[in-house]
């Protein structure tokens, strides 16, 4: 009688252990692949213990499979409702959702740490320099840092952005965009944050958060420049000047496409509508599982 629950057993049991290897190494590391990974294994481990436990207490008399199929549907659920109430908090609190970046003159925008000075070998060694380093606080003494660089033709500028993670981790993200003499900007980043707002339409962007290579990166952006025949055009503007009126263009964009509500409604119904929740929730699934921000008619 015992002889059905031995294969689920014995392949839960190395997935709970590779959930908690990846999860410790991760720590350390805080990839978003590893994380990625780690929330699969998770779902399925979670999912079967479920299954197997309502069988073992004679909770149901379904089939494995059955029960299996159903727990990974209640863990959805829950796990859609955790991300609405983290989306309806971030609506109603304090935190920026566009912060404005200040001068860092701290000198502390690199973390030290070798993967990071990897990364910075990678960047030079590309023929990109270093042109400003700028900060943002999103609460009381925690802050986004940020270095920017050129290429050496000065038509692509490199953000390296450094997001403080749980437990004192930091990931970093790269955004690579060229303008073009026409005034488009063509953007490639591996962000793994959700944004799930609208875009000005001049802004050709295309997000890889599956990619963790810089110099891959890189050459995925070259390629799109090459492809889109355009003639490009150097930076004039510093950093500063320029992603401060980014973050702003941004804001006042999607207050008039209703993904943000007016201010008048902040203190009432948060700063995020019914429709903008919607999408956050909808690409957040889709990075967390997919690696991929979600798609919109």
């Amino acid at each position: 009688m015992d002889t059905p629950l031995i294969t689920p057993i014995l392949f839960l049991l190395p997935a709970m252990v590779a959930s908690l290897v990846l999860m410790r190494v991760n720590q350390h590391f805080a990839s978003p692949t590893l994380a990625i990974v780690n929330r699969w294994l998770r779902w399925i481990v979670l999912a079967g213990g479920s299954a197997e436990a309502m069988l073992y207490f004679g909770w149901s008399e379904r089939p494995f499979g059955v029960l299996f199929v159903a727990s990974l549907i209640g863990w959805f659920l829950l796990e859609s409702i955790y991300h609405w109430a983290a989306i309806h908090a971030m609506s109603v609190s304090p935190l920026p959702l566009f912060p404005r970046f200040t001068l860092n003159r701290g000198g502390d925008e690199w973390p030290v740490q070798s993967r990071f000075m990897r990364l910075r070998d990678q960047i030079r060694a590309a023929g990109f320099k270093h042109v400003q380093a700028l900060r943002a606080e999103i609460a009381s003494g925690l802050h986004v840092r940020s270095s920017y660089y050129h290429d050496a033709e000065g038509t692509t500028r490199l953000q390296v952005t450094f997001l403080p993670q749980p437990m004192g981790n930091v990931t970093v993200c790269l955004h690579l965009v060229t303008q073009t003499v026409d005034g488009r900007r063509i953007v490639t980043d591996n962000h793994h944050l959700p944004f799930a707002g609208f875009y000005p339409e001049n802004w050709l962007v295309e997000r890889r958060p599956w990619c963790r290579s810089f110099p891959r990166l890189l050459a995925e952006h070259r390629e799109r420049l090459a492809r889109s025949g355009a003639t490009l055009v150097p930076w004039t503007s510093e950093p500063l000047e320029d992603v401060n009126a980014q973050q702003a263009e941004l804001e006042r964009l999607n207050t008039q496409l209703g993904f943000l509500l007016p201010s008048p409604e902040h203190e009432e119904r948060g700063r995020i509508s019914s429709e903008g929740r919607y999408r956050v929730w909808k690409e957040m699934l889709s990075l967390n599982y997919l690696g991929r921000p979600a798609r919109y008619e």
